[in-house]
């Protein structure tokens, strides 16, 4: 099969890979223009770019696909393109760029996604920060094919996988990475066979991932430990959740919920501070952060963290 690969981030690059291991041609990569990045903000190109140019695979970068957008020109020479090189399907995997109806048309077979959660839930930008944050039990990837909607195309295959309950983003991102590509392997074989079963996706259980906000990262000490623990694993590796003591910047990298009465203490107020961490006072229950990080510093263990960073009994976090 001829396959034209958009994706962006690392969880689209470990996708590429697979594919392009497995033996799919891929003719075409298209990804996000280079960013600034880093603390010199310095252009830096995606992973999937990265993976691209490192095994000899051809790119493009269009700022925009609309053909009647800002980014018109871009979009017409992507149009170009893609006749051009009359590709069988196209994979899809945290691109980045709304495809306009033009790009749905291309291939042969159309356009497959990768959606890392099980639709419908979980729709939009962030799935996997979101399952994490409400608490979900299990996830999962979804193959789906494309249409003009935000996730609403028809399903072809999913996969669950469970959220284990130290789960961060970054873990169980590795995990779907890790799962995306052989499912998707599995459905661009299907449909060169002609043995695909598009399932329409339920009306009911629609939830919408919205994008991370970085101002989501301030702690609430007034909400349940239990939420603020969740909240605490879904922002690892971003934004981070964050707090202040002593008006110094305060991130908080791992925690337990504990349901420990101290009713007698205002939100925020620190309980204890010992090796075994660094205990606050929640609107219900308390959390116990036991890997900490001051802004220009490096995460610690509470044990660590304590040795040069005094948290006094009684203080109250904002």
């Amino acid at each position: 099969m001829k396959i034209v690969f958009a994706g962006t981030p690392a969880f689209a690059a470990s996708a590429l890979e697979y594919l392009h291991r497995d033996g799919f041609e891929i003719a075409l990569v298209l990804t996000q223009p280079d960013r600034p990045a880093g603390r010199g903000l310095q252009l830096q190109a995606s992973a999937v770019k990265q993976y691209a140019l490192a095994h000899g695979l051809p790119v493009a970068q269009p700022q925009g696909l609309r053909l009647d957008g800002r980014y018109a020109a871009d979009a017409a020479a992507a149009q170009a393109q893609l006749a051009a090189l009359q590709a069988d399907a196209m994979v899809v995997a945290a691109y980045g760029l709304i495809l306009p109806q033009w790009v749905l048309d291309q291939p042969r077979l159309g356009c497959f996604n990768i959606h890392a959660s099980l639709l419908p839930r979980w729709r939009g930008a962030a799935p996997i920060h979101r399952a994490v944050e409400a608490g979900d039990a299990e996830t999962g990837n979804t193959i789906m094919q494309m249409d003009a909607g935000l996730d609403t195309g028809d399903m072809l295959l999913a996969e669950p996988v469970a959220i284990a309950p130290d789960d961060t983003t970054a873990s169980l991102h590795d995990k779907l990475a890790l799962r995306g590509g052989p499912l998707m392997a599995q459905v661009l074989r299907q449909a060169q066979a002609g043995e695909l079963r598009p399932q329409r996706q339920p009306a009911e259980g629609v939830t919408y991932a919205a994008k991370i906000d970085k101002a989501e990262a301030a702690i609430d000490w007034s909400q349940d430990a239990a939420v603020i623990a969740r909240r605490v694993r879904a922002f690892d590796p971003f934004p981070g959740a964050s707090t202040t003591q002593g008006g110094a910047a305060l991130k908080i990298w791992a925690a337990v919920a504990e349901a420990h009465d101290a009713a007698d203490a205002a939100p925020g107020t620190v309980l204890s501070a010992d090796a075994h961490g660094v205990t606050v006072r929640c609107g219900q229950g308390v959390l116990r952060a036991t890997v900490l990080q001051r802004a220009g510093g490096k995460r610690l263990s509470a044990e660590g963290f304590l040795r040069g960073h005094a948290v006094a009994v009684g203080s109250v976090l904002a």
